[in-house]
């Protein structure tokens, strides 16, 4: 028989009690334990992957391709298979363990059938190794975490449109982890050609039905029941800057690990012979709307959306296939 629900009472205390100090108790725990946060890069070859990604972080992180060794004919040796890295990087006491993983470009094959399973594959693997430590009956206090949290899916600044493969990629990787679509050198566009070219992204992401990161249905801080009418202003203001960020996607990125000189000042950027591109010039492009959104507005929305929709649905999956094999 189930227990109905106790209506909860507002009490106002009469002194002090002190619990409210459990907030700085959680914060220590944090801060001694530290933070996990598992990065992946999916796109085809020479679009910056591993430059962006040591931009945004501000540390060499991975090595970029054109660094490495080539090949008999002179031309850069690809990613051949996914790699990781990890590091942990730490900033004013907070430490972050870092871990990226790389993806072969897909799409650089003659026969390009099907080149989205290792990367669906990895991400599932992922979620089995959790799922078999977490039933494990003597299962480690916490788990060492690999679950992908977020995709950035590099876009060919082509101005024209997603390749079907592009499409068909970013979809099957949308289906099962956190995908945030990125064109990658855009500075290779003109500020017109740009806009148009992100508007029709949006449009084809649309009329596609993928699902992009941040979801405008999925509020994983919100109460069930809860409804527009009765968030609060802090809920409310969490919204309006998720719509903000909708808005931006695709971000129209520009990478460089180098420092130039503007007005005496050394800035992140690359000079060509038009001119500066300052990456943090957010009139250049949106480098700084995706540091933001990625690092300091949705770093714990990505990782909670990964385990309570991502991993949730593939663990109840796997469940009840166990459940079916074993009829019981």
């Amino acid at each position: 028989m189930a227990t109905a629900a106790v209506p909860e009472k507002k009490v106002a205390l009469t002194g002090y009690v002190g619990f409210d100090s459990i907030t700085s108790q959680i914060e220590k725990k944090l801060l001694k334990r530290g933070f996990a946060f598992n990065l992946m890069v999916v796109g085809r070859s020479g679009l910056g992957k591993s430059t962006l990604v040591n931009t945004l972080f501000a540390s060499h992180l991975i090595d970029s391709k054109g660094l490495l060794k080539t090949n008999e004919s002179g031309q850069p040796l690809q990613t051949t298979e996914i790699q990781s890295v990890s590091h942990v990087i730490e900033e004013n006491g907070v430490r972050l363990k870092l871990t990226v993983t790389d993806t072969p470009g897909y799409g650089d094959q003659v026969n390009n059938d099907k080149c989205w399973e290792p990367v669906t594959k990895y991400i599932k693997d992922q979620y089995s190794v959790y799922l078999r430590k977490e039933l494990t009956p003597t299962r480690d206090r916490r788990i060492t975490d690999t679950r992908v949290h977020a995709v950035l899916f590099f876009i060919a600044p082509t101005g024209h449109a997603l390749t079907p493969l592009d499409i068909t990629v970013m979809r099957r990787i949308s289906e099962i982890a956190n995908v945030i679509p990125v064109i990658a050198k855009s500075d290779s566009l003109t500020l017109e050609e740009r806009n148009a070219f992100k508007k029709r992204i949006k449009e084809e992401i649309e009329f596609h039905g993928i699902r992009t990161f941040p979801y405008a249905d999925v509020f994983v801080d919100d109460e069930p029941s809860a409804s527009a009418a009765g968030l609060t202003d802090e809920e409310r203001e969490e919204r309006q800057l998720l719509n903000a960020v909708r808005d931006v996607i695709p971000f129209a990125v520009v990478g460089s690990e180098r420092n130039v000189v503007v007005d005496g000042k050394a800035v992140r950027g690359r000079r060509t012979r038009w001119g500066v591109i300052n990456v943090e010039n957010e009139e250049h492009c949106e480098f700084i709307a995706l540091r933001n959104f990625l690092t300091r507005t949705h770093l714990q929305d990505l990782i909670d959306v990964t385990s309570m929709i991502h991993y949730e649905g593939f663990r109840t999956k796997q469940l009840l296939a166990l459940k079916e094999a074993t009829g019981h």
